[in-house]
């Protein structure tokens, strides 16, 4: 079966947000993790079965981000190039701090050491919270726009120098953005933590999984509220067939308020994303309170997957939008590889995304259970 470019281009499109989406709930779910591991664990014995509820996972779980990273690079090889440009100091800042957390899991407990051991608690809390901010900062900055534009080569350009490119990304709405993405991620992580330990870690993390939902409903909703009345969006007024051959500079756009909400009038059924975010979470609390914290992780995940879908389907067909040169933003129809690399592409996945989620799986199954004070202390030299 072949299908036809026009086709392609939106299964792609559809592809890297299931990326996305796989990397939220599982590398997401470490970071959750992460940030709550020196306020959940009172004693050592405790932070240390906090760590191994994502220490034989963590690693696996991080090659979503490069899969979704390689995925970019090549099915929208512009918005690789013109992205990576843009946040490179983002990109960097994550960067460092993801250093921190492959040598705080194996390096943390190899010293008897309250100030060492205290010392890696918090550079896991800061490997995992800088990352998760940064990436609801850059979602932020994206619903807003980038400030680049394309010249006739297809180069693209920003404004101002790359060591000043990192303070106008903090603003109000990426900030608020970057707040949610800090607490989705916790009330996954804790929602994890509830159904991977016992009392006393459990009993924390269900209270805290209960107020991170309580939270991620209000800045849901204010960061939709924002859109729909602080924002200006995009809106396609001339379109080249979505079907012929990409050219991002062939397109009339136009900025208006409310353009991001375009879609939900156009296909109602969109509506289901952000229905979606917020009924997640509330689930997540419903069931937390009920002591069913698998099914709370079940609502976690969903809000997960419904605010990244939120974000997503406002915007498109736009993937990188330019504040200050709107026809040079880039969408799914113009900043996409040859129907030939799509193609190809779409075949890799098909046979080895299953065996992926399959191994994935099995991991999982084979290192279930709850973990205790006890199960660490008999197992000294192999946990973290």
């Amino acid at each position: 079966m072949i299908m036809d470019y026009e086709t392609l281009k939106l299964v792609w499109w559809g592809l890297i947000g299931a990326l996305l989406i796989g990397f939220a709930i599982t590398d997401g779910m470490d970071m959750g993790v992460g940030i709550l591991l020196p306020f959940l664990g009172r004693a050592d014995s405790e932070r240390r079965v906090i760590i191994n509820t994502v220490g034989p996972h963590w690693d696996g779980n991080q090659v979503w981000l490069i899969t979704a990273g390689g995925a970019i690079f090549a099915a929208w090889p512009l918005v690789y190039a013109a992205a990576f440009s843009g946040f490179y100091m983002a990109m960097l800042l994550v960067l460092f701090a993801l250093f921190f957390r492959p040598v705080g899991f194996d390096y943390r407990s190899k010293l008897e050491d309250d100030r060492w051991r205290s010392a890696w608690d918090w550079g896991l809390f800061a490997g995992s919270l800088v990352p998760a901010l940064i990436f609801g900062v850059a979602f932020g900055n994206l619903l807003q726009g980038v400030p680049f534009h394309l010249d006739s080569m297809l180069r693209s350009h920003y404004e101002g120098s790359l060591l000043t490119a990192l303070l106008p990304l903090l603003n109000p709405f990426a900030l608020l953005c970057g707040l949610i993405s800090v607490a989705m991620l916790a009330l996954h992580g804790a929602t994890w933590l509830h159904l991977r330990t016992h009392y006393p870690v459990a009993d924390r993390a269900r209270t805290v999984a209960m107020i991170l939902g309580a939270g991620v409903i209000v800045l849901f909703a204010l960061a939709g509220l924002w859109v729909a009345y602080g924002l200006d969006g995009l809106r396609i007024v001339v379109q080249p067939d979505p079907g012929g051959l990409p050219n991002p500079l062939g397109k009339t756009v136009v900025a208006a308020p409310g353009a991001w909400l375009d879609i939900y009038s156009t296909v109602p059924l969109a509506l289901a994303a952000p229905a979606l975010g917020f009924l997640g979470a509330l689930l997540a609390i419903v069931f937390n309170w009920a002591e069913r914290p698998g099914l709370g992780y079940v609502g976690s995940s969903l809000s997960l997957a419904g605010i990244i879908l939120t974000a997503g389907a406002s915007m498109f067909p736009f993937i990188l939008p330019s504040s200050t040169d709107p026809g040079s933003s880039l969408t799914a129809w113009d900043a996409t590889s040859s129907h030939l690399t799509l193609t190809v592409m779409f075949w890799a996945v098909v046979i080895f995304l299953p065996l992926v989620l399959i191994y994935t799986v099995w991991c999982y199954v084979r290192m279930w259970g709850k973990l205790s004070e006890e199960d660490i202390r008999s197992s000294r030299v192999s946990a973290y």
